[in-house]
């Protein structure tokens, strides 16, 4: 009798897992947040020809068939990126990506992405959300049409507000939100130990942050990974006038660096439509615009900038931490339960995590107390519109017009035109916040008057135009120096509290250096300046070296052989020099440390540990560069150049089981823009890998590589002649 209730009980136990296991294999799709209405019903017809890279060049009469072409032009290269960010617009990501996804996941029910979208969608012009929908229109044809490559159930359809919520989840990202949000989750002091106060006052302690109430869990002990949302941490641009160029050329060259793989890897796209949408560049997966590029008349290009866009509220809650005290009365502290999907394997696990809000903006509860943030372009979606207006603009006027609707919230703007102008913006929606407190610490969350509603104007900005030097450059650097020696903004125009950067990178000491010297800044003296590979000894740079030089290693031979490789050091990392792969390595920390504003690495134990990595995968402390770093894509694999800072740039890298360093941000995208005299445009670029950026057996996964790492361009096809002439594959594709 035992023995058969034990069999039976087992066979229960044993149903009752194969159920649980079905339930938490199966719930995701029908429990997550839905599809919304399909965007209205209307036809769209796009013509997409691809050249000799496989670059689409789509067409259209309308700009709806235009972004509906280029939506599905997209999925052909990199559905699987596009579904990823369609799920980080539901709060799926996590389905898709695990405990990665779900940190993406946590934030975009943290900042309420999809009731910003839903709230201002309306408010949008009718021709925005025209372009937006048909972009939505693109990627549901595509799903319907490839139901094999869907990787959640009731994915799709996909609409415009789906669209602009991506917009609203990712922007306050580019300017580093992920920083405070992730150490302020984890009860951490978030903000820098060092740095100008916003006050324009000598900066005052950290603040102790403190707090007696405490909470079970942090908010999110999930990690929040950076570049799943948006990562941008450097780039070089140029800006040179046609007297400055000496031929009377005018010329801007755009050199952004992103991950290569990924949600903001570039896209490279030409867009034509016969209402004269007519635009050369590279986008994001998720967006139906060109981020960067050039039409007949004019474009631009942008390089990362840092003013102090958020700001953090120290709140005073109850004991429960349910209220919170503004203005002397107790308010509710909102609080909402989210349910994070989470894949382990075959299985998606339903965590829960809480969310709050309080009138400055979202908010967390942690250990350390409660705190709200606000950051710039909070609860606002009009960058949709921008980028459609600045790609639409044809002169001048109209893109400053269409730059004055201050809905980008960060990033510096360089510009061109073929009249010769040539302009930099400090694009930024700095806060109009209240004098007094510091802001750059936690300020007092009971106060509503340091509760800002605002940017300043735009007009107030940080600009140069067409400045005596001729020329105009941004490495992720103050923008004092836009202009070089003799042309430089004065100081006293950026208050203190604006908390606008005052360093200097590498990338820009150098830039300022050989842009500044005599004589025409020509084609290829520009070139030669755009792949510098070289170190100029100042800043972190000096601190590392002169570090390693004073070292006493008398007791250890190996890192004494690798002091005197640093000391002969010829500061170039060109590949030619026995010490440039050392070097490189040692620098990496130290470069991440200054641009983030945290404390200098040990030069000794940074010395050890690259020297420790040559030895142990090399068996020598000098291989070639070439050797070391690598760019790496299915079965290419080719020596690259360049250091985490210099202006031929190879920032960061993952670590192969070979010990070699495949670089997977850096140098991206790399354009370059000509106006002749006679006003006609061309432009050249490269890309790391191709177009088809996840198709492993398509011809163009990786065939700009042997391009790019000998520091050459392709032409970009821009006229429909030209495109005509260099189609290889043509095909019309509708709904």
């Amino acid at each position: 009798m035992t023995r058969s209730w034990l069999v039976q009980a087992g066979w229960s136990l044993l149903a009752l897992v194969l159920v649980l296991f079905v339930a938490l294999a199966s719930w995701e799709p029908f429990f997550a947040e839905q599809p919304g209405s399909p965007p209205p019903q209307r036809a769209y017809t796009a013509d997409i020809s691809r050249d000799e890279f496989g670059v689409p060049h789509i067409h259209g009469k309308t700009d709806p068939d235009v972004a509906f072409g280029v939506a599905y032009a997209h999925a052909e290269d990199d559905f699987s990126t596009l579904q990823d960010v369609v799920a980080m617009t539901r709060g799926r990501y996590g389905a898709i990506a695990g405990q990665d996804g779900a940190g993406v996941d946590f934030a975009y029910h943290w900042l309420g992405a999809r009731q910003t979208a839903h709230n201002h969608y309306g408010e949008l012009p009718t021709d925005v959300r025209g372009v937006l929908d048909a972009y939505a229109s693109g990627l549901n044809r595509f799903a319907a049409l490839h139901p094999g490559e869907v990787k959640l159930a009731r994915l799709f359809p996909v609409n415009g507000e789906d669209i602009a919520t991506g917009f609203a989840l990712r922007q306050p990202f580019f300017f580093g939100l992920d920083r405070v949000l992730g150490p302020l989750a984890k009860g951490e002091a978030m903000l820098p130990e060092h740095g100008p106060s916003l006050t324009g006052a000598p900066l005052p302690d950290a603040a102790s942050g403190g707090g007696d109430r405490l909470v079970p869990e942090p908010a999110m002990p999930l990690p929040l990974p950076m570049g799943a949302v948006a990562e941008n941490s450097g780039s070089n641009v140029f800006a040179i006038s046609p007297t400055r160029a000496g031929d009377g050329v005018t010329r801007l060259f755009s050199n952004s660096h992103q991950p290569y793989r990924g949600g903001v890897a570039w896209y490279e796209l030409e867009i034509d439509s016969d209402s004269g949408w007519h635009f050369a560049g590279a986008t994001f997966p998720g967006s139906p615009y060109p981020f960067l590029g050039h039409n007949e008349n004019l474009g631009w290009t942008n390089a990362v900038n840092r003013a102090d866009l958020i700001d953090v509220y120290k709140l005073e809650v109850d004991a429960d931490a349910s209220h919170y005290k503004l203005d002397g009365q107790w308010r509710t502290l909102e609080k909402h339960r989210v349910w994070l999907p989470v894949r382990f394997g075959p299985l998606v696990l339903p965590i829960p995590r809480d969310v709050w809000r309080a009138a400055q903006g979202p908010a967390l509860v942690t250990p350390r107390g409660a705190f709200a943030v606000r950051y710039a372009g909070i609860d606002n979606i009009q960058s949709l519109e921008q980028y459609y207006r600045i790609t639409k603009a044809q002169d001048f006027a109209q893109w400053q017009s269409a730059m004055a609707l201050q809905g980008v919230p960060a990033t510096n703007f360089i510009y061109a035109d073929k009249a010769g102008n040539i302009g930099d913006w400090y694009n930024a929606e700095i806060p109009e916040r209240k004098v007094g407190p510091d802001w750059r610490h936690e300020v007092s969350g009971t106060d509503s008057s340091l509760i800002w509603q605002r940017p300043i104007p735009f007009a107030s900005y940080p600009h140069l135009i067409n400045p005596a030097s001729g020329f105009l450059f941004n490495s992720n650097n103050t923008p004092l120096v836009a202009a070089g020696p003799g042309s430089e903004l004065s100081p006293a125009m950026i208050p203190a509290i604006w908390g606008v950067e005052t360093d200097m990178t590498n990338r820009a000491r150098r830039a300022v250096r050989l842009l500044a010297e005599p004589g025409p800044i020509s084609r290829d003296r520009l070139l030669a300046i755009k792949f510098d590979t070289g170190y100029e000894r100042a800043g972190y740079v000096a601190y590392m070296l002169d570090g390693i030089a004073k070292l006493d290693l008398r007791g250890d031979p190996q890192l004494a052989k690798a002091q005197a490789l640093m000391a002969g050091w010829d500061l170039m990392a060109d590949g030619k020099g026995p010490a440039d792969a050392l070097a490189v390595m040692v620098l990496e920390e130290a470069m991440s440390a200054s641009y983030g504003l945290r404390p200098m690495p040990d030069p000794k134990a940074e010395l050890a540990k690259a020297a420790g990595h040559l030895i142990k995968y090399f068996g020598r402390l000098d291989p070639p560069l070439g050797d070391v770093i690598r760019i790496r894509q299915s079965n290419v694999d080719l020596p690259d150049d360049g250091g985490g800072d210099t202006l031929r740039a190879a920032t960061s890298w993952n670590v192969d089981p070979d010990g070699r360093l495949s670089i997977k941000h850096g140098d991206s995208f790399v354009m370059l823009i000509e106006w002749g005299k006679d006003g006609t445009v061309l432009s050249e670029s490269v890309q790391p890998y191709g177009a088809a950026t996840t198709r492993k057996n398509d011809p163009h996964y990786a065939d700009q590589a042997a391009l790019f790492v000998a520091h050459k361009l392709k032409p970009v096809w821009f006229t429909r002649a030209d495109v005509a002439a260099h189609a290889v594959r043509r095909e019309t594709v509708s709904n």
